[in-house]
Protein backbone atom coordinates (compact mmCIF):
# COMPACT_ATOMS: atom_id res chain seq x y z
CA UNK A 1 0.00 0.00 0.00
CA UNK A 2 1.30 4.22 -0.58
CA UNK A 3 0.05 7.30 -0.36
CA UNK A 4 -0.83 7.46 -4.13
CA UNK A 5 -3.65 5.06 -3.47
CA UNK A 6 -5.83 7.48 -1.55
CA UNK A 7 -7.98 8.53 -4.35
CA UNK A 8 -11.88 8.31 -4.00
CA UNK A 9 -11.88 5.72 -0.68
CA UNK A 10 -9.08 8.29 1.20
CA UNK A 11 -5.93 6.16 2.03
CA UNK A 12 -7.33 6.49 6.06
CA UNK A 13 -10.60 4.72 5.36
CA UNK A 14 -8.76 2.12 3.39
CA UNK A 15 -6.34 1.33 6.26
CA UNK A 16 -9.26 1.86 8.71
CA UNK A 17 -11.02 -0.96 6.74
CA UNK A 18 -7.59 -3.10 6.46
CA UNK A 19 -7.59 -3.33 10.53
CA UNK A 20 -10.98 -3.60 11.12
CA UNK A 21 -10.68 -7.07 8.86
CA UNK A 22 -7.59 -7.80 11.50
CA UNK A 23 -9.85 -7.29 14.19
CA UNK A 24 -12.05 -9.52 12.59
CA UNK A 25 -9.78 -12.04 11.32
CA UNK A 26 -9.02 -12.20 15.25
CA UNK A 27 -5.32 -11.21 14.01
CA UNK A 28 -5.87 -8.03 16.86
CA UNK A 29 -6.68 -9.47 20.05
CA UNK A 30 -7.94 -6.98 22.87
CA UNK A 31 -5.98 -4.93 25.20
CA UNK A 32 -3.46 -5.67 22.45
CA UNK A 33 -0.46 -2.66 22.10
CA UNK A 34 -0.14 -1.05 19.00
CA UNK A 35 3.15 -0.25 18.09
CA UNK A 36 2.77 3.32 15.73
CA UNK A 37 6.71 2.76 14.32
CA UNK A 38 6.08 -1.01 13.26
CA UNK A 39 2.19 -0.58 11.92
CA UNK A 40 3.43 2.42 10.24
CA UNK A 41 6.17 0.73 8.04
CA UNK A 42 4.45 -2.59 7.94
CA UNK A 43 1.40 -0.66 5.77
CA UNK A 44 3.83 1.25 3.99
CA UNK A 45 2.27 4.55 5.12
CA UNK A 46 3.37 7.67 6.80
CA UNK A 47 3.15 7.91 10.73
CA UNK A 48 0.64 11.14 10.33
CA UNK A 49 -1.44 8.91 8.28
CA UNK A 50 -1.62 6.23 11.09
CA UNK A 51 -2.74 8.45 13.82
CA UNK A 52 -5.67 9.54 11.56
CA UNK A 53 -6.59 5.72 11.04
CA UNK A 54 -6.17 5.59 14.76
CA UNK A 55 -8.54 8.55 15.38
CA UNK A 56 -11.37 7.04 13.27
CA UNK A 57 -11.34 3.61 14.70
CA UNK A 58 -10.93 4.99 18.39
CA UNK A 59 -14.44 6.80 17.65
CA UNK A 60 -15.52 3.59 16.51
CA UNK A 61 -14.92 1.98 19.82
CA UNK A 62 -12.58 -0.51 18.30
CA UNK A 63 -8.82 1.42 19.73
CA UNK A 64 -8.49 3.73 22.61
CA UNK A 65 -5.74 5.93 23.38
CA UNK A 66 -3.87 5.98 26.93
CA UNK A 67 -1.58 8.95 27.75
CA UNK A 68 1.66 8.04 27.70
CA UNK A 69 1.25 4.67 27.21
CA UNK A 70 0.04 4.74 23.22
CA UNK A 71 -2.82 2.82 21.13
CA UNK A 72 -4.31 -0.02 22.41
CA UNK A 73 -7.46 -2.56 20.93
CA UNK A 74 -10.31 -2.29 22.89
CA UNK A 75 -11.75 -4.43 25.34
CA UNK A 76 -15.28 -4.28 25.00
CA UNK A 77 -17.44 -3.19 28.11
CA UNK A 78 -21.21 -4.96 29.04
CA UNK A 79 -22.98 -2.25 27.64
CA UNK A 80 -21.31 -2.25 24.10
CA UNK A 81 -22.05 -6.30 24.41
CA UNK A 82 -25.26 -5.59 24.82
CA UNK A 83 -25.50 -2.99 22.20
CA UNK A 84 -23.50 -5.30 19.46
CA UNK A 85 -26.78 -8.10 20.12
CA UNK A 86 -28.98 -5.40 20.12
CA UNK A 87 -28.16 -4.65 16.55
CA UNK A 88 -27.63 -7.52 15.65
CA UNK A 89 -31.33 -8.75 16.18
CA UNK A 90 -32.51 -6.02 14.46
CA UNK A 91 -30.54 -6.12 11.08
CA UNK A 92 -29.59 -9.69 10.98
CA UNK A 93 -33.06 -11.25 11.97
CA UNK A 94 -35.43 -9.21 9.44
CA UNK A 95 -32.68 -10.03 6.34
CA UNK A 96 -32.73 -13.87 6.79
CA UNK A 97 -36.83 -13.70 7.81
CA UNK A 98 -37.23 -11.56 3.94
CA UNK A 99 -34.51 -13.63 2.32
CA UNK A 100 -34.82 -15.09 -1.20
CA UNK A 101 -33.46 -18.58 -1.21
CA UNK A 102 -31.47 -18.21 -4.50
CA UNK A 103 -29.98 -14.91 -3.50
CA UNK A 104 -26.14 -14.53 -4.14
CA UNK A 105 -25.77 -14.08 -1.06
CA UNK A 106 -26.53 -17.50 0.39
CA UNK A 107 -23.63 -18.77 -1.66
CA UNK A 108 -21.48 -16.73 0.57
CA UNK A 109 -23.11 -18.41 3.47
CA UNK A 110 -22.60 -22.01 1.99
CA UNK A 111 -18.96 -21.11 1.91
CA UNK A 112 -18.51 -19.54 5.36
CA UNK A 113 -20.23 -23.03 6.23
CA UNK A 114 -17.92 -25.25 4.44
CA UNK A 115 -14.41 -23.15 5.59
CA UNK A 116 -15.96 -23.64 8.87
CA UNK A 117 -16.19 -27.86 8.77
CA UNK A 118 -13.04 -27.73 7.33
CA UNK A 119 -11.02 -26.18 9.62
CA UNK A 120 -10.37 -28.30 11.95
CA UNK A 121 -9.94 -27.37 15.48
CA UNK A 122 -8.51 -24.52 14.07
CA UNK A 123 -10.59 -21.95 16.23
CA UNK A 124 -9.18 -18.65 14.69
CA UNK A 125 -10.17 -19.77 11.30
CA UNK A 126 -13.56 -21.05 12.61
CA UNK A 127 -14.00 -17.84 14.00
CA UNK A 128 -13.42 -15.81 10.69
CA UNK A 129 -16.38 -18.44 8.80
CA UNK A 130 -18.97 -17.58 11.33
CA UNK A 131 -18.07 -13.66 11.07
CA UNK A 132 -18.21 -14.47 7.16
CA UNK A 133 -21.45 -16.73 7.60
CA UNK A 134 -23.17 -13.49 9.11
CA UNK A 135 -22.01 -10.51 7.08
CA UNK A 136 -23.67 -12.69 4.38
CA UNK A 137 -26.42 -12.93 6.46
CA UNK A 138 -26.56 -9.07 6.11
CA UNK A 139 -25.46 -9.00 2.34
CA UNK A 140 -29.01 -10.69 1.78
CA UNK A 141 -30.13 -6.50 2.77
CA UNK A 142 -28.54 -6.07 -0.57
CA UNK A 143 -27.79 -2.34 0.96
CA UNK A 144 -24.59 -1.18 1.05
CA UNK A 145 -25.00 0.95 3.96
CA UNK A 146 -25.68 -1.93 6.62
CA UNK A 147 -23.11 -4.16 4.86
CA UNK A 148 -20.81 -1.19 5.98
CA UNK A 149 -22.35 -0.37 9.04
CA UNK A 150 -22.05 -4.51 9.97
CA UNK A 151 -18.51 -4.59 8.87
CA UNK A 152 -17.55 -2.31 11.89
CA UNK A 153 -19.83 -4.10 14.46
CA UNK A 154 -18.64 -7.41 13.60
CA UNK A 155 -15.22 -5.88 14.66
CA UNK A 156 -16.52 -4.90 18.02
CA UNK A 157 -18.35 -8.86 18.50
CA UNK A 158 -14.98 -10.13 17.41
CA UNK A 159 -13.38 -8.07 20.60
CA UNK A 160 -16.12 -9.79 22.59
CA UNK A 161 -15.29 -12.96 21.53
CA UNK A 162 -11.77 -12.61 22.47
CA UNK A 163 -12.86 -12.31 26.01
CA UNK A 164 -13.74 -15.64 25.98
CA UNK A 165 -10.77 -18.47 27.51
CA UNK A 166 -11.82 -20.99 25.78
CA UNK A 167 -12.50 -20.17 21.29
CA UNK A 168 -14.34 -23.65 21.14
CA UNK A 169 -16.83 -22.90 24.20
CA UNK A 170 -18.14 -20.00 21.95
CA UNK A 171 -17.75 -21.35 17.99
CA UNK A 172 -18.02 -25.11 18.40
CA UNK A 173 -21.83 -25.26 19.31
CA UNK A 174 -22.64 -22.82 16.01
CA UNK A 175 -20.69 -24.63 12.88
CA UNK A 176 -23.83 -26.67 13.14
CA UNK A 177 -26.30 -24.04 13.55
CA UNK A 178 -25.13 -22.48 10.87
CA UNK A 179 -25.45 -25.09 8.88
CA UNK A 180 -29.16 -25.88 9.87
CA UNK A 181 -29.88 -21.57 9.19
CA UNK A 182 -28.58 -22.17 5.98
CA UNK A 183 -30.56 -25.56 4.92
CA UNK A 184 -33.48 -23.75 6.44
CA UNK A 185 -33.28 -20.80 4.08
CA UNK A 186 -32.32 -23.19 1.16
CA UNK A 187 -35.30 -25.44 1.24
CA UNK A 188 -37.61 -21.73 1.22
CA UNK A 189 -37.91 -21.59 5.11
CA UNK A 190 -36.66 -18.41 6.08
CA UNK A 191 -38.76 -17.24 8.70
CA UNK A 192 -37.49 -20.29 10.48
CA UNK A 193 -34.16 -19.81 9.72
CA UNK A 194 -34.67 -16.29 11.42
CA UNK A 195 -36.44 -18.35 14.36
CA UNK A 196 -33.34 -20.65 14.59
CA UNK A 197 -31.00 -17.55 14.36
CA UNK A 198 -32.94 -15.89 17.34
CA UNK A 199 -32.05 -18.67 19.46
CA UNK A 200 -28.71 -18.59 18.66
CA UNK A 201 -28.29 -15.07 19.03
CA UNK A 202 -29.60 -15.62 22.80
CA UNK A 203 -27.34 -18.07 23.61
CA UNK A 204 -24.36 -16.64 21.90
CA UNK A 205 -25.24 -13.26 23.79
CA UNK A 206 -24.96 -15.47 27.09
CA UNK A 207 -22.01 -16.87 26.45
CA UNK A 208 -20.23 -13.71 25.90
CA UNK A 209 -21.88 -12.03 28.84
CA UNK A 210 -20.67 -14.67 31.14
CA UNK A 211 -16.92 -14.84 30.19
CA UNK A 212 -16.89 -11.15 30.45
CA UNK A 213 -18.41 -11.18 34.34
CA UNK A 214 -15.73 -13.48 34.87
CA UNK A 215 -13.36 -10.64 34.03
CA UNK A 216 -14.28 -8.95 36.87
Amino acid sequence: MNEAQGLGESLTEQVAARLREQVTGGLLTPGQRLSEVRLAADLAISRNTLREVFRLLTREGLLRHEPNRGVFVAVPSMASILDIYRVRRMIELPALAQAWPRHPAVARMQAAVRQAEDAGQDWRVIGSANMEFHAAIVALTDSPRLMGFFAQVAAELRLAFGLLDSPELLHAPYVGRNAEILSLLQAGRPAEAAAALEVYLGESERTVLAAFARLG
